[in-house]
């Protein structure tokens, strides 16, 4: 990375200041790193270890030569650290902090000058150890650990975005807080912890036995007290700093503990198990979130397993998860837009978080997920800045696709890492056409990834006639043409998903669909927006399909998109006689939406049209399963793209099918499904998303339980399929287990 500031002044070279100098210093963030403390012993053990270049005693040349200034003192310091250093700031410098708490902050900035300076950005590293001292200093301090920004509504923006810089630079993750809400979080999720151990500690050792306690103490005693080592003035000030928070948490706490302690008194079982169950239910999800930097990876040690029996009828209302493919659009878009995009609606999964933390490591402020929303802080076509490192994208062709589009066109050199099935899938196809434009892009001897791409390439518009209908292929040419010169035209083989271009006309960027050809020109600016992603038909598929082959099914699946470009599956299953209707019709952010009610009635065979294909491509593993519950044999042609999904899906579902007892021929892209009495069986899922849930559907109407192996990825598209396969009535659980890593 090259230097983005001349002279960083941090004061207090403790363990996080000397941290911090020290990862700048490495990271050739900035030219000179200068340090003050007032302990003179500590300043002379820096610029010994080498850890800062300069050292100062007085703060009037320093402070006046600094880009900027950090401040690694104590909270309460704080006020007096300003007084002192507000003779000699100049305007162009930037403050920050590293305090854990931000209130007390921000009144010591008003007391100091009046009014919080714009340059003024509070920071607060979510990162420490034991130990303490400059000694202590350690350069991967911050790496993979959160950074919250607490700027104000009126904080100039280069500023924020410089301060971000910084610490990214160090291998943090930046975020954005409001100072309340930041000081609520830290209340509960640090300052509580804290102090329990602290409390914990003291009262055990007041024990008349306590050497003895302290003796035999178990490892879960000293995992949980280990962090009462930390230094007794600091969590001193901080209580005084944090009061109000920190006293409503202890409540919180308080209460909660009377209530299990009720429970033990009465030995009420249902209670204490609920406590236990939930909160190892919770620690489990946190845990999912913490794997990874800000995405849970598919490739732990656990072996899922689905166990489904015949269900019976699927009653009531549902809701499915946000859009899988709206969900990567919008980060993408938003990103890139110039302004606070927020969406609602957000599809939290292994994919699509896999595109949250791209942008991330790119240098994108992007607040949540969080219970579907987030929040977005553009920085326009030109402000991504150099990943770290590869970005890792896990399961998600989307992403690798759509970025190879973007990044392409960028000044950085980028290397883009999938998992094992990702790196089986072929990247050819868009890594051609972005030649054709002038990118400098390489994919794997077998055209897979890793893919390879040179920045600083000039790209040219080409008008290009897509082999093969795939909308991903035609976004990232479109996402490449924001930046080519000219006008890209894309003339699609058969329709295929319009998201993209709906989306980009969100965001103010003019586009033309005339007949099959999109058209976009160069030079637009993304405008942010608001965007509220609706139900993904996709997982709404495998409940329509499950309501259609039920009897007695009555069954309403709330706010789907419907988008025609989407809503091949809709059409399929009509023509297959099932009972199906759309209800409160709506649109949202240019996208249709609606209700869809499905009743049961019996299915008939059908021969799919060809046409239809492009346009249900995801849904086809759930479609194999409706003509095996349908009277007769379904004919279906020209779905050859089935086996360059995550697994051969033709193979697969052919396979588990036959394995169920249904007669299923597959002579190249054409295949016959004899309709059947489905049996119990044991499946394999070819760690396959969608082939896993279309089996658990078929599961629904077999004589006998099926059970479906390597069911983990199904978090990759609908993480919560199983609560919402029960709310409807499927009578599915899975089964958890172990596995050496």
């Amino acid at each position: 990375m090259s230097c983005m500031a001349n002279r960083v002044l941090i004061i207090g070279l403790g363990l996080i200041g000397g941290s911090l100098a020290k990862a700048l210093k490495k990271k050739h963030f900035v030219n000179v790193v200068v340090g003050y403390d007032r302990n003179l012993d500590e300043l002379q053990q820096g610029i010994d270890l080498g850890i800062i270049d300069e050292g100062c005693s007085d703060f009037s040349s320093a402070v006046k030569t600094a880009d900027i200034i950090v401040l690694a003192v104590p909270v309460k310091a704080t006020e007096a650290v300003l007084f002192d250093i507000k003779p000699y700031l100049q305007p162009h410098t930037v403050i920050t902090d590293v305090g854990s708490t931000k209130g007390n902050v921000i009144v010591a900035a008003q007391n100091v000058f009046g009014s919080v300076p714009r340059n003024f950005i509070p920071g607060h590293p979510i990162a420490g150890s034991e130990k303490s001292g400059v000694a202590a200093a350690d350069d991967t301090l911050f790496v993979k650990h959160k950074v919250i920004l607490t700027p104000l509504p009126d904080s100039d923006k280069s500023a924020t975005r410089l301060i971000a810089r910084m610490w990214q630079s160090t291998g943090a993750e930046v975020l954005q807080m409001a100072i309340e809400r930041h000081d609520e979080v830290l209340a509960a999720t640090s300052h509580l912890p804290h102090l329990l151990a602290f409390s914990l500690v003291d009262t055990l050792a007041k024990e008349q036995d306590s050497t003895e306690i302290f003796r035999y103490a178990a490892g879960g005693f000293r995992d949980f007290t280990r962090i009462a080592a930390s230094d007794p003035t600091m969590w001193h000030d901080v209580c005084l700093a944090n009061k109000k928070q920190i006293l409503d948490q202890i409540d919180n706490f308080t209460a909660g503990l009377a209530s299990l302690r009720r429970a033990i008194v009465d030995g009420d079982s249902q209670s204490m198990l609920g406590v236990f169950t939930r909160a190892k239910s919770a620690r489990e999800h946190f845990n999912k979130m913490l794997s990874g930097t800000a995405y849970s990876q598919t490739h732990h040690n656990l072996q899922v397993t689905f166990h489904i029996r015949s269900a019976g009828p699927l009653q009531g209302r549902i809701s499915v998860s946000g859009d899988k493919s709206m969900s990567h659009r919008a980060i993408v878009l938003g990103a890139l837009a110039e302004g606070v995009t927020n969406i609602n609606g957000f599809l939290e999964s292994e994919d699509s978080l896999a595109t949250v933390q791209a942008f991330r490591d790119m240098g994108v402020v992007i607040e949540g997920p969080h219970q579907g929303a987030v929040k977005i802080y553009g920085v326009g076509l030109h402000g991504l800045y150099p990943p770290p490192g590869p970005l890792y994208l896990g399961n998600s062709g989307t992403s690798m696709r759509l970025l190879s589009g973007l990044l392409a066109a960028q000044k950085f050199d980028t290397e883009l890492l999938g998992d094992r099935s990702l790196s089986k899938r072929p990247m050819e196809r868009v890594a051609e056409p972005l030649r054709e434009m002038g990118a400098s892009i390489n994919t794997s001897e077998n055209g897979s990834a890793p893919v390879y791409i040179s920045g600083g390439q000039q790209l040219s518009a080409i008008n290009y006639q897509m082999p093969v209908a795939s909308a991903q292929v035609k976004s990232a040419l479109l996402l490449a043409g924001l930046y080519a010169q000219g006008v890209t035209q894309i003339k699609q083989s058969a329709i295929t998903r319009d998201h993209t271009e709906r989306m980009l006309k969100n965001f103010g960027v003019e586009l033309t669909t005339q007949n099959s050809v999109v058209s976009i020109a160069s030079g637009q600016i993304l405008r942010a927006t608001n965007l509220d992603i609706p139900a993904d038909i996709s997982s709404a598929a495998f409940f329509i399909v499950a309501a259609a082959i039920n009897p007695g099914s009555d069954l309403v699946i709330e706010q789907v998109g419907v988008n025609p470009s989407r809503s091949g599956i809709l059409d399929i299953m009509k023509m297959m006689g099932a009972d199906l209707t759309l209800e409160n019709p709506m649109t949202l952010n240019g996208e249709p939406v609606a209700d869809v009610h499905v009743r049961y009635t019996p299915l008939k065979a059908i021969t799919i049209p060809e046409e239809l294909v492009s346009v249900a491509i995801d849904e086809f593993p759930v479609i194999f399963v409706a003509a095996a519950a349908a009277t007769g044999v379904t004919c279906l042609t020209g779905v050859g793209e089935l086996r360059y999904k995550e697994s051969d899906r033709i193979e697969a579902m052919q396979q588990g099918l036959l394995r169920m007892g249904i007669n299923v021929v597959v002579e190249g892209d054409n295949i016959l499904i004899t309709g059947g009495e489905l049996q119990g069986a044991n499946i394999s899922s070819y760690d396959d998303h969608r082939v896993t849930m279309a089996f658990a559907v078929a599961g629904t109407i077999a004589k006998d339980e099926v059970r479906i192996e390597a069911c983990s990825h199904v978090a990759t598209s609908f993480p919560e399929f199983i609560e919402v396969a029960q709310k409807a009535g499927i009578r599915i659980h899975k089964e958890e287990t172990n596995v050496s890593s």
